[in-house]
């Protein structure tokens, strides 16, 4: 049995995952507004000593504002109010690669990471939909193998900004009047095919070097992306055979790009039903789903799979759908629903409530021994290193993980009891990355030489 290094992320969402949570008489809905309700959702996490939080992000209005929850913080504000409120858990907000510039994100994590002392965390996205597109001057959106393109020159152009400054360029001496050694702060003198930048980030080296690199995509492109970049994978996967395949795949992949299989750690997302006893669990996902809206289902099924079946049958077995080749969407999603409707034979009905909990995401329902029951089969046997815990009522589903399931992990000595380490790199077990112009430096500036004699 593996000692003290299962990973687990809550993934908070407004007052739950499940789509229908805010109808649900456990939540509020108006404390998705409240920065305070993510702040006691980050001081839960922390009690229950877990590695980070998480927000996810878009750049457009998600599914139908008629029938769900609108309300979002853009979450590195949020984040950097939830800094002040917690000490320990790490911090990690998405970002888009595919609508933004990598010097105005690059500045944005780092300020994070300072600010929190090292506990920053980047999810990199590309950005699906025509729709996100449409609030940046364009009709359509880029093509998907070209998003990845782009994606991996803006992971290029924004680690060489956080290494523009080295470690001891800084020398704060105020005898000679000099704040920091310039041979020690680079330009990074980029220019490629889509961006052109001189640098230095005009912010000193974070705590960790650079925030924990975070992704999400499991088509091809998204997995060549990870096997180069990511430092952990959140991914969706509905059996333990297919996440044994991914968790496998995807560990080659990070070896053959010349990294350790250790350096990248897969936590697939888990919307953990609790109840005392099982009918308990399955009679709160029974009322949840009997809050679902179909119409709003619908269209929250068409943005994620990029097919319209507004006018499909409910009660009739899934259309035909198009070879995922010809998807420019989320492709890896596309597939996981698609796989999930043909496996099991689910009308258009059935796979809108099997989706409602976690949108392609497993959801259990269960005791808290049933709940770490799997988490413990899959961590075990090389399915994953941890989870995404995706608490489908907020608080109240995340108090019942951290006061009913985290002590039988720990029990089972699976799970930390207490922080070992200050930085979310550290929780993770990853190490500070050294600047890439560490050892290049000459000192050359007279002011320099000064002060270093």
């Amino acid at each position: 049995m593996v000692d003290g290094t299962l990973h687990l992320n809550a993934f908070l969402m407004g007052v739950g995952h499940h789509e229908a949570a805010w109808r649900h008489p456990r939540t509020d809905p108006t404390a998705a507004d409240d920065v305070a309700h993510f702040q006691n959702l980050a001081r839960i996490a922390e009690r229950g000593t877990f590695d980070s939080v998480f927000l996810a992000d878009g750049v457009q209005i998600f599914g139908d504002v008629r029938h769900s929850l609108a309300g979002r913080f853009e979450p590195l504000t949020l984040l950097t109010a939830l800094a002040t409120v917690t000490e320990h858990i790490g911090l990690i907000a998405t970002a888009s690669t595919g609508f933004s510039e990598p010097n105005n994100l690059a500045r944005l994590f780092a300020s994070l990471d300072h600010i929190s002392r090292g506990r920053a965390g980047w999810n990199i996205v590309t950005t699906a939909g025509d729709r996100a597109a449409q609030n940046f001057n364009r009709d359509v959106n880029t093509e998907h193998a070209e998003r990845y393109r782009r994606a991996d020159e803006f992971l290029d152009v924004t680690t060489a900004l956080w290494d523009s400054w080295e470690d001891d360029a800084l020398l704060v001496d105020k005898e000679s009047g000099v704040y920091a050694d310039d041979a020690r702060v680079h330009e990074i003198n980029h220019r490629g095919r889509f961006f052109a930048v001189r640098g230095p980030l005009n912010s000193v080296r974070s705590p960790q070097g650079r925030p924990l690199l975070v992704q999400a995509g499991s088509s091809e492109d998204g997995k060549a992306f990870a096997a180069r970049w990511a430092e952990a994978v959140f991914t969706a996967q509905q059996t333990h055979e297919e996440a044994i395949a991914f968790y496998a795949d995807l560990k080659r992949r990070v070896v053959h790009s010349g990294r350790s299989a250790e350096q990248v750690k897969v936590l697939p997302g888990v919307v953990p039903v609790l109840g005392g006893t099982e009918a308990q669990a399955r009679r709160l996902a029974g009322e949840l789903d009997e809050l679902i809206v179909p119409t709003r289902a619908l269209r929250q099924l068409t943005e994620m799979i990029g097919v319209d079946l507004s006018d499909h049958p409910l009660d009739q077995p899934l259309p035909e759908l198009p070879p995922v080749a010809a998807i420019n969407g989320a492709k890896s999603r596309f597939e996981l629903v698609r796989d999930l409707a043909v496996r099991e034979r689910l009308t258009l009905r059935q796979l809108l409530g099997r989706l409602g909990g976690g949108r392609g995401h497993q959801v259990l329902a269960g005791t808290p021994e049933q709940i770490a029951d799997h988490i413990e089969h899959w961590f075990t046997t090389g399915a994953a290193d941890g989870f995404n815990v995706m608490s489908p009522l907020l608080p109240s589903g995340l108090e019942e993980f951290v006061d009913h399931v985290v002590p039988l992990l720990r029990k089972r000595n699976l799970f930390r009891t207490e922080y070992t380490g200050a930085t979310l790199r550290e929780h993770y077990g990853l190490p500070r990355p050294a600047s890439r112009y560490a050892g290049q430096s000459v000192i050359s500036s007279p002011t320099a030489r000064s002060a270093m004699a």
